[in-house]
C-alpha cells in the first residue's frame, strides 16, 4: 500500500490520484486497478499527461521514468515533458510530436533528451492518446526507451559502411591502375597474350573484393557472393553455370585465394574444358567440413558435357600451365590443396582451404 501511495500525483494544489480517478473514466474497475499496477511496476519509463490543461502537465510518472531522467516524482508532477528537451533536441522531431498531439495520433520518434544532471540520452518516445468508454480523450500516454547504445551501434555500422564504400572506390582505382600498367608493359614488350592473362586474374580479384567489402568490417563474408561475382563474366549463357552452395560465412582474408583459384579453373574451362564446347556446363558447390585437424572450406568444381578427355596412361596427368602452378603455390602457402580428377566429360576438382584449426 505504501508503494502504491508513492505513485500518486499531486499538482496545482489539488489531489489527483491515479488510483482514485473517476468511475466514468474507467479506473475504478478491476481492469483499472491492473492498469495502475502495471504502469507503476513496469520497467519501461512511462508518464501520463493531462490534455485538458495548458502545456499538457505530467500527472503520472512511474519509477522507471524517474530512474531514466533523474527527476523525482515531485519534480515532474504538473510540469511539461519539455523539461527533457535541450539545445541538441531536433525541432523537426519535436514538431512531429506536437502534430501528433494536435491530431490525437500515435507517433514514435527518437529525440535527444537531457536528464536532470544535464547528461544526454537518446529517447525512443512512443506517444499516443488514451480514451474513456465514451471516446473522450483522457490522457496522452508516453513511453520512453533509452536507445543511446542502439544509436551508437547504428552510427558505428554506418561509419563502417562509408569506409567500406570509400575503400571499394579506391581498390577499383588501384586495380584499374595495375591493369593499365600491365597492358602498357604487354604492348611495349610485345607480350599482349601474357598481359591479357594477367589482367584476367587482376579483374577476378577486383570482382571478388568489390562484392565483399561492405561485410569486411564484420570480419567475415558470405563466400557465395564472392564466388558468384568472380564467375559472373563466364555465365553469359543460361544453364552453363550452376551454383549449389549456401550462405556459408568465412574469414574475409581468404577471398583473394578463392578468387584466384576459381578464375584459373574458369579460364581453363573456357580454353580446354566444358565451356569450350557448346553443350558443356559447370556445377560449383561450397560448404564447410570439420575433421580431426579443424574446419575447412571445400569447393567442388564439376564439368559435364565438355570435350571428351583424352585417355592418358595410368598415373599420368595432363600438362599443367602457369595458372595451375599459381593455384597450387597459393593453396600450398595457405595450407590448402586442390585435387583434380579428369573424367571423360571433364574436370572434377576439389579445393580445400583451412578456416580454423581444431581447438
Amino acid at each position: 500500500m505504501a508503494e502504491d501511495q508513492a505513485h500518486r500525483v499531486e499538482f496545482d494544489g489539488g489531489r489527483n490520484y491515479l488510483s482514485g480517478m473517476r468511475a466514468e473514466e474507467g479506473f475504478s474497475s478491476p481492469s483499472g486497478v491492473l492498469f495502475e499496477q502495471a504502469m507503476a511496476q513496469t520497467r519501461m519509463a512511462v508518464c501520463l499527461c493531462d490534455p485538458k490543461q495548458p502545456h499538457l502537465p505530467i500527472v503520472f510518472s512511474n519509477r522507471a521514468f524517474h530512474q531514466l531522467t533523474g527527476y523525482s516524482e515531485a519534480e515532474v508532477s504538473g510540469r511539461s515533458c519539455n523539461i527533457l528537451q535541450g539545445p541538441g533536441t531536433d525541432p523537426v522531431q519535436v514538431g512531429k510530436v506536437r502534430k501528433a498531439l494536435r491530431h490525437e495520433d500515435v507517433v514514435v520518434v527518437e529525440l535527444l533528451n537531457y536528464r536532470k544532471d544535464g547528461s544526454e540520452f537518446w529517447n525512443a518516445l512512443h506517444l499516443g492518446p488514451i480514451y474513456d468508454a465514451n471516446g473522450e480523450l483522457l490522457y496522452f500516454f508516453g513511453s520512453q526507451w533509452d536507445v543511446s547504445d542502439v544509436r551508437a551501434a547504428r552510427a558505428e555500422e554506418q561509419n563502417a559502411k562509408m569506409m567500406a564504400r570509400e575503400l571499394s572506390h579506391r581498390m577499383k582505382n588501384m586495380f584499374s591502375v595495375i591493369s593499365g600498367i600491365v597492358n602498357i608493359t604487354g604492348r611495349v614488350r610485345h607480350i599482349e597474350t601474357e598481359a591479357s592473362e594477367i589482367n584476367g586474374r587482376i579483374q577476378a580479384l577486383g570482382r571478388a573484393y568489390e562484392t565483399t567489402l561492405d561485410e569486411a568490417s564484420t570480419g567475415s563474408i558470405e563466400i557465395g557472393q564472392a564466388i558468384r561475382a568472380i564467375l559472373e563474366p563466364y555465365d553469359s549463357e543460361e544453364g552453363r553455370l550452376h551454383f549449389l552452395g549456401n550462405g556459408l560465412r568465412v574469414p574475409f582474408q581468404i577471398v583473394s585465394l578463392v578468387g584466384m583459384v576459381l578464375h584459373e579453373l574458369a579460364a581453363n574451362a573456357m580454353k580446354h574444358g566444358a565451356w569450350s564446347d557448346d553443350e558443356g556446363s559447370v556445377a560449383i558447390n561450397w560448404f564447410a567440413r570439420e575433421d580431426a585437424l579443424g574446419v575447412h572450406l571445400e569447393v567442388t568444381w564439376v564439368e559435364k558435357c565438355g570435350p571428351t578427355v583424352q585417355t592418358l596412361p595410368p598415373g599420368e596427368k595432363p600438362k599443367s600451365g602457369t595458372g595451375d602452378a599459381i593455384v597450387e603455390r597459393l593453396l600450398r602457402h595457405s595450407g590448402g590443396k586442390i585435387e583434380r580428377n579428369w573424367n571423360k566429360q571433364g574436370l572434377d576438382a576439389l579445393v580445400t582451404v583451412p578456416l580454423r584449426e581444431k581447438i
